[in-house]
Formats: C-alpha cells, sequence, structure tokens
C-alpha cells in the first residue's frame, strides 16, 4: 500500500506545474458531447500544430464543463496570462489559437468565453460572470471539466479521498448521521433521505452485504450521469467507499448502461488506478475495511433504472421489478442487505464529509437540501449540464441559465424529470424547483432531466412521444403497466390522427389515474404523467386536435398540409428537385404546385424554399387546398 500523504504531496506539485505553468498547458472538453462537436480532431490539430511549430506544451482530455450548446471547448494556459477558456472551437480556430495565443501571447478575444480568475484581464470577464455559470453551485461537478478524468494525481490534488479518510477516522453510525444531518437524498428520483437508507442496511444483520451504483441512465435527454462518469469518475468512487464503510459492505456494482462507452473507460481506468494505491481491495488506508468493486454493463433497459430489476439484472435474470417489502436495504442482491445509490448521489458524499453536513444543508430548501444538477435540453438556447440550489426558479433556470428560447418564440411548458415527469405551463414560470414544489404540479423531479418546449411543440403530440417510449418500456410484469400503457397510447394515437372524440379526454384521465395507482413499479406509476399534466393545463389543446381537427403547433401529420403559396413562388424549382415522392408539380420560371395525394408530409420542400421567398406554407385545419 502506497502512502496517501506521500501521493497526495505528489500529486499537489504536478496540480501546481498546470496551474502555475513554466510550459503551456492547453486542456481540451472531451466528454461525449465535446466528441459529438469534433473534440478528438481539434485534439489531434492542437498536437499537429505544437509539433510543426517546436512548441512544448502539455495537452490533456477534461470531461464536460456544462456548456454542450459551446462545444468544442480548450482552455489555454500561458506563464504570462491566466487561464483562458475558448469556446466553439474548430480545427481551424485550434490551429489559430497555437499560432496566435502560444507563439504570440495574442488572445483571440471573439472566440473566448472568458478567464478562470476572478478578475477581469484586459477586458475579458471572468467566466464565472457569464450567466451560465453565474447561479449554479457545483458541488457533484466540483471537477468536471477542470481536471483529467484519467488521472488520479488531478483528483487527489482536488481533496481527493479526503473524504474517506474523514470517514475511516469516525464509526459507521456517526458517518451516517453526518449524512443524515446534511439532508442529502437519493437523486436518482425517488428522492428517499440517503442517510435513513443507509441506516435500514446497517442495521440489517448479514454476513454480506453488497453496495451498487445505479448508473443506468435511460430517460431522453438526460445525460446527468453520463457526464459525472466521463468527467470525474474517482468522486462517485470514493462515494461508494464511504457508503459501503458505512453499512458494513465489502463489495460493490457499478451498473452502467452498454451504451456509455467512455463513462465504463473512465471508470475502468480509475479503478485500476484506486487498486494500485490501496484505495480498492484488502485494508484500506491500513483499516480493517475492505471493498471491491466490478462493473455490470447494462443492456439498454429502462426499467432497469428501478433498484429491484436492476437487481435481478445484475443477477443474471429479466430485469423485472418485485414487490416490496422486502425493501433491498433489508434482502437485496442476493438476498442480502443492499443498498443501491444514484451516480449523483454518490458523487456528494464524499464534499459532505470534507466539508460538513451543515454547509451542504446550507443551499436548498427545507425539505430539498443541496443542490441538483440537470439536463437543460430541448427548445432553450443554452443547452448543457447544470448545477443549481434546489429551490431556484423555473424562470431563473430557463431564461437565465439557459437563455431563454431560440429564435425568440414563445415558452410554452417544461417537462420535468424524464418520461414519466409532468409538463409545466408558462403560468408556473415561478415555481420554486424542488420535490415539494415540483409534486404540486403533477411533475416529478426524477434523476434531472429538464426538456424546454416552445410555441411550435403539440403538447398532445408529446404525450403521445413519451407514453410510446414508456409503454415500449414497460417490463409487462403487471396488468396495469402492460396493458394500460398501451391503451393509454392508442387513445393518444387516434386523438393526434384527427379520429378523437370528446370522450376520450374522460377516458385517458380515468384510465390514467388507474395505471397510476395500480402499476407494479415506478415506470408504471408515473407513466401517465404526461398526460395528466397535459390534460391539466392544455386541455384546449385536445379539444382543437378532437373537435376542430386543428393541430396549433402544426406538429401532427393527419392534420397538417403544405401548400406553395402562388403569389410567393418565384419557380426556382427547389422544392421540385428536393421532393422525394415527386408530389410537385411545375418547371422553370412556372409557379410550382403540391399533388396533396402523394404529398407524404415530410416537410422538405418547407426546408429548402429561400427564406426570402417564404413560398411553402405549413398549415393546419384551413380549407383544404385544390390540386390546380
Amino acid at each position: 500500500m502506497m502512502n496517501l500523504d506521500k501521493l497526495r504531496e505528489q500529486a499537489l506539485q504536478e496540480w501546481k506545474e498546470i496551474k502555475y505553468p513554466k510550459i503551456p498547458i492547453i486542456t481540451v472538453g472531451s466528454a461525449t458531447c465535446g466528441r459529438a462537436a469534433g473534440a478528438l480532431d481539434v485534439l489531434s490539430a492542437i498536437k499537429t500544430k505544437l509539433e510543426e511549430n517546436s512548441i512544448q506544451a502539455r495537452v490533456f482530455e477534461v470531461g464536460c464543463i456544462g456548456m454542450c450548446y459551446g462545444e468544442v471547448m480548450i482552455e489555454v494556459t500561458l506563464s504570462s496570462t491566466p487561464p483562458i477558456l475558448y469556446h466553439q472551437v474548430n480545427t481551424d480556430i485550434a490551429q489559430k489559437i497555437i499560432e496566435e495565443h502560444l507563439l504570440h501571447n495574442k488572445i483571440l478575444v471573439n472566440h473566448v468565453l472568458g478567464t478562470r480568475d476572478h478578475l477581469k484581464y484586459e477586458g475579458i470577464n471572468p467566466f464565472s460572470e457569464h450567466p451560465f455559470f453565474k447561479n449554479q453551485v457545483r458541488i457533484a461537478l466540483r471537477n468536471c471539466g477542470i481536471i483529467d478524468p484519467e488521472n488520479i494525481n488531478h483528483y487527489l490534488a482536488n481533496e481527493g479521498y479526503k473524504g474517506i479518510e474523514k470517514a475511516l477516522s469516525l464509526n459507521p453510525i456517526e458517518v451516517i448521521e453526518e449524512i443524515k444531518k446534511s439532508g442529502l437524498r437519493g437523486r436518482g428520483g425517488g428522492g428517499f433521505p440517503t442517510g435513513t437508507k443507509w441506516d435500514f442496511c446497517y442495521k440489517s444483520d448479514s454476513d454480506k452485504k453488497y453496495l451498487i451504483c445505479n448508473a443506468d441512465e435511460g430517460d431522453p435527454g438526460a445525460f446527468m450521469d453520463r457526464s459525472l462518469l466521463e468527467g470525474d469518475p474517482h468522486s462517485v468512487l470514493e462515494g461508494m467507499l464511504i457508503g459501503a464503510y458505512a453499512i458494513g459492505a465489502n463489495e460493490g456494482y457499478i451498473y452502467v448502461r452498454a451504451e456509455y462507452p467512455l463513462a465504463i473507460t473512465r471508470l475502468k481506468i480509475a479503478i485500476k488506478q484506486m487498486e494500485e494505491v490501496g484505495l480498492l481491495g484488502d485494508s484500506i488506508l491500513g483499516s480493517n475495511f475492505s471493498f471491491k468493486v466490478k462493473i455490470k454493463e447494462g443492456a439498454g433497459a429502462f426499467v432497469c433504472g428501478e433498484e429491484t430489476a436492476l437487481i435481478a439484472s445484475i443477477e443474471g435474470k429479466r430485469g423485472m421489478p418485485r414487490s416490496r417489502p422486502p425493501f433491498p436495504a433489508e434482502k437485496g442482491l442476493w438476498e442480502k442487505p443492499t443498498i443501491i445509490n444514484n451516480v449523483e448521489t454518490l458523487a456528494n458524499v464524499s464534499a459532505i464529509l470534507i466539508k460538513d453536513a451543515e454547509w451542504y444543508s446550507s443551499y436548498g430548501t427545507d425539505n430539498s437540501k443541496g443542490t441538483k444538477t440537470f439536463a437543460l435540453a430541448g427548445k432553450v438556447n443554452h443547452t448543457g449540464l447544470i448545477e443549481v440550489p434546489m429551490g431556484m426558479t423555473l424562470n431563473n433556470i430557463i431564461f437565465n441559465i439557459g437563455g431563454g428560447i431560440p429564435h425568440d418564440k414563445k415558452f410554452k411548458a417544461v417537462q420535468t424529470g424524464g418520461p414519466s415527469g409532468g409538463c409545466i405551463p408558462s403560468t408556473e414560470l415561478d415555481l420554486p424547483v424542488d420535490y415539494d414544489s415540483l409534486a404540486s404540479v403533477g411533475s416529478i423531479m426524477g434523476s434531472g432531466g429538464m426538456v424546454v418546449m416552445d410555441e411550435e411543440t403539440c403538447m398532445v403530440d408529446i404525450a403521445r412521444y413519451f407514453l410510446d417510449f414508456t409503454q415500449k418500456e414497460s417490463c409487462g410484469k403487471c396488468v396495469p403497466c402492460r396493458l394500460g400503457t398501451k391503451q393509454l397510447l392508442l387513445m393518444l394515437e387516434k386523438i393526434t390522427q384527427g379520429k378523437g372524440e370528446m370522450q376520450d379526454l374522460t377516458l385517458l384521465y380515468n384510465l390514467a389515474e388507474k395505471v397510476k395507482s395500480g402499476s407494479l413499479c415506478g415506470l408504471g406509476q408515473t407513466a401517465p404523467n404526461p398526460i395528466l399534466t397535459t390534460l391539466k393545463y392544455f386541455r384546449d389543446e385536445y379539444i382543437l386536435h378532437i373537435q376542430d381537427k386543428v393541430c396549433p403547433a402544426k406538429v401532427c401529420k393527419n392534420l397538417i398540409y403544405f401548400k406553395i403559396d402562388p403569389d410567393k413562388c418565384k419557380a426556382c424549382a427547389l422544392c421540385f428537385k428536393a421532393c422525394p415522392v415527386n408530389a410537385i408539380k411545375g418547371a422553370v420560371k412556372q409557379v410550382h404546385v403540391i399533388e396533396q395525394d402523394k404529398c407524404i408530409k415530410c416537410g422538405v420542400c418547407l426546408e429548402v424554399c429561400p427564406p426570402k421567398f417564404n413560398a411553402v406554407l405549413k398549415l393546419s385545419g384551413e380549407e383544404e387546398p385544390k390540386n390546380e
């Protein structure tokens, strides 16, 4: 076993050389979002340019800092200037940064997001003053986008593994009491008090106990767990160590989606590093505490996010939930007491031990302590990963941090909590985001998905979309979920096709309530939320679909059509050439006409029509055009 104090001393020296470098330091945000935007090409271009100019520099990858809309992001630190963060970098800009910034100490101001210092530098504001970051408090995400997730020294230099050192100086009951006092609740969706959950397992009499990290993130539009594991895997693993010590477990699993290859790779690297320095295995840090971790790759079943279905999957069975009680804390994996915590929950644990419970509970509200990460997605300018104190309003999150709605469109609704969350209307924008407030309007916190919708969103179609997802992901074990979600989906499809009847609204509501109350697990119990909230807040849209056969957002295919305005058509033939089914009549210098019986309503004609002409119209509920 290596001496952790000596190892941390070495790590601090390495970190000092990064913070106050003698040679240039360049970091590249290369989590999944960065890579999707071309981070690996940028990284390659940087290395090539450095080599061509014989520049000695240190280049390494970091995780996502949260501004997914600004990827690719790189940070440059010279001995003569503070760290400068560049955003929306491509290969050409990256090479120019090397030429100008490194060779001539000239900052490319047009591509700068800000400095990491707290003071302005030559007119450049700290990026902590940017609206996206200004109102955030980063606890779970404290290291993401800052450290190299594949270098344990970076984590150690930033108070890494001080939490487990503190925990080992206490007895398990004292650790549990500190987590209880912090008010930390499960961040996976249920919101159950973490310390209480640990206490149940600690008091369970058994010769074997397990701790599982639930990283089976399957919500559409959610990427909180993925970003944490890609940007700071050690924080999650340290949380597992502390939790295992508290409950008396010596073996743990990380249940992670196989669709997260980068997260899995970085977890494997982190686990190997921990084993090499004696932070995993026998007699951790010279104590009587031993702990080993295995990675279990899930096959993508959404229902395996439910803890008893997840346990069944690890045991090699089909992922299906079971009735509770007994709860996993009493009888879980292989019928032994088991604690299952979400990725974000565990990432908070070491910070609580290092600081203290009072510090953590100073954030948030009376019943929702601390901070919460959200994947801000959909119709919002600043898409990305954020972390805010509990109790911040939706308005603050969407319009200040998120930068509002693109193209000056009107905000219509926001769905929180993933596919099983409710759709919250504009009248509730001042709603604080905490467990109780979201429940009061029919939504849930969930794991932290937040999908913003604008005026071009059809709320009936949104309910149909999410019901389609949950219906397909139902394991089929219980009748209310298996058959109920199918019938709900059929009714929604009927309404979006213009075939609905007013009595369908009563049927929808009654069946949704029955599915909610009668389903076995959280999937079926929350699946009706999109229906119930859209019926409550957007009932007029349902009525328009049924009575007037109109989709006001012009989304539902059976209720829309495309028409070319003869007064605006310039006969450029772009739509004629682009139509995949030859549904457009006309030639150059001849006004074009869409043959409605052939049109498949793909919208390509609208996309290719030059904005200066704006000749293609998307209509709903108006007089049917004649084939001229």
